[in-house]
């Protein structure tokens, strides 16, 4: 392809395999750029590769987010593979199906807050540091994914929605730390039809958020958000990636998250309090 928005760019997306990550990378890809991405399920990544119509422009890696070494090891791959790196998407996440403090044990507390802190924000800064060496070089850019939970409640239970605006507040520090050199900003989803899992530590690891999409039948009343009718597809996400991923549509920009949440920011409070149940 020519004429992309990002033809002749480099990229590396964490949580590439599946969901909002291979969506971006896939778009990436149809944009002009070469991808390189990163996850733990190597057959996942493997489909992703064959289902790629030009396989010389993408690269997987399988691996721990969590694992700095690894991190350095595929953008060191890029690289090697793609000449440079551009952009780097901090993807790579975990949900917990909004389990509330008041349904979680101290043990279960504790393990959780662990890991889906050692995913979604550990992980996020783990990717920059090994790939700002390389986005200096080429006055390149951070996506992060973030969430409406990165701006209001409910989106997720207290770890994630404490994680994500976690991820909102390093967005913002790394822009400052990495100006004028490198952009960084993030793109703040809503609910998606994804495969995105829970944690191991309350054993949610084996469900799917998908399942969450299903109608119950044609009479089922809609998602409660303003566009109720629009695309929970991840692949109608990927839009605001591409233009903070380009540097000729959004040099100026550093610092910003762009909400792609159906305007779930301007619905309101479904409930005056969470807790009337206690």
């Amino acid at each position: 392809m020519s004429g992309g928005w990002l033809e002749g760019y480099a990229a590396l997306v964490t949580g590439g395999g599946s969901g909002i990550g291979r969506a971006v990378a896939e778009r990436f890809l149809a944009e002009g750029a070469s991808v390189t991405i990163i996850g733990r399920d190597k057959a996942r990544l493997d489909e992703v590769v064959r289902a790629t119509a030009d396989p010389d422009r993408i690269h997987a890696v399988a691996a721990d987010v969590r694992d700095s070494e690894a991190l350095h090891a595929a953008v060191a791959q890029t690289v090697e593979r793609f000449g440079k790196l551009d952009t780097l998407v901090a993807n790579a996440g975990v949900w917990d199906y909004q389990r509330q403090l008041t349904r979680l044990g101290a043990d279960e507390l504790d393990t959780a807050f662990d890991e889906i802190f050692s995913v979604n924000v550990k992980g996020y800064v783990l990717a920059a540091e090994a790939a700002w060496r390389e986005l200096v070089k080429t006055r390149g850019s951070i996506v992060m994914t973030l969430s409406n939970a990165s701006f209001y409640v409910n989106g997720g239970g207290p770890l994630y929605t404490a994680s994500k605006h976690a991820c909102l507040g390093l967005m913002r520090e790394l822009a400052y730390e990495l100006a004028p050199k490198v952009r960084v900003n993030g793109v703040a989803c809503g609910g998606m039809n994804t495969d995105l899992r829970g944690p191991e530590a309350l054993s949610l690891n084996g469900r799917s958020i998908s399942a969450s999409f299903a109608r119950k039948g044609p009479d089922s009343p809609p998602p409660p958000i303003p566009l109720h009718d629009s695309s929970t597809d991840p692949r109608d996400f990927t839009g605001p990636y591409v233009l903070l991923a380009a540097r000729e549509q959004s040099g100026p920009i550093t610092g910003q998250a762009i909400s792609v949440d159906g305007g779930i920011g301007v619905r309101g409070f479904a409930h005056a309090a969470g807790g009337d149940h206690l």
